[in-house]
């Protein structure tokens, strides 16, 4: 089995039924005998250039370890999934488990912006 890194590219108007989504994928993975090492949701994020006409797009971030037949159904899932705008799978040498650079980014920017709030909520 090899590692994997997903990107999912889901339409903005489906951020509800994302959990749904992400919980049938995994069932998927795991059904085949492979693992989810780690799971991070981006959110909602502006598009460099626009995708059917949105600017938008919920992004999630899955690895897994998994054999060639489940990547091959998880892949023809995503075709005819029509929340998914776009996906890219990319082969890992190992397992990627700690947060990812964007995931820290996320978090560094959620940080600034509670400080930013005791600050202000300080000087009144």
């Amino acid at each position: 089995m090899r590692h994997y890194e997903i990107v999912l590219l889901i339409h903005p108007d489906q951020s509800e039924q994302v959990p749904a989504m992400l919980e049938r994928y995994k069932g998927m993975i795991v059904a085949g005998g492979g693992v989810v090492h780690r799971v991070e949701d981006w959110g909602r994020r502006q598009l460099i250039y626009l995708i059917q006409k949105l600017g938008k797009a919920h992004y999630l971030c899955i690895n897994i370890e998994a054999s060639q037949a489940v990547m091959d159904e998880i892949e023809h899932a995503f075709k005819f999934n029509d929340a998914v705008l776009r996906h890219l799978t990319v082969v890992k040498k190992k397992a990627e488990t700690g947060p990812s650079l964007m995931m820290r980014n996320v978090e560094r920017e959620e940080a600034r912006k509670t400080q930013q709030a005791e600050y202000a909520g300080n000087d009144r």
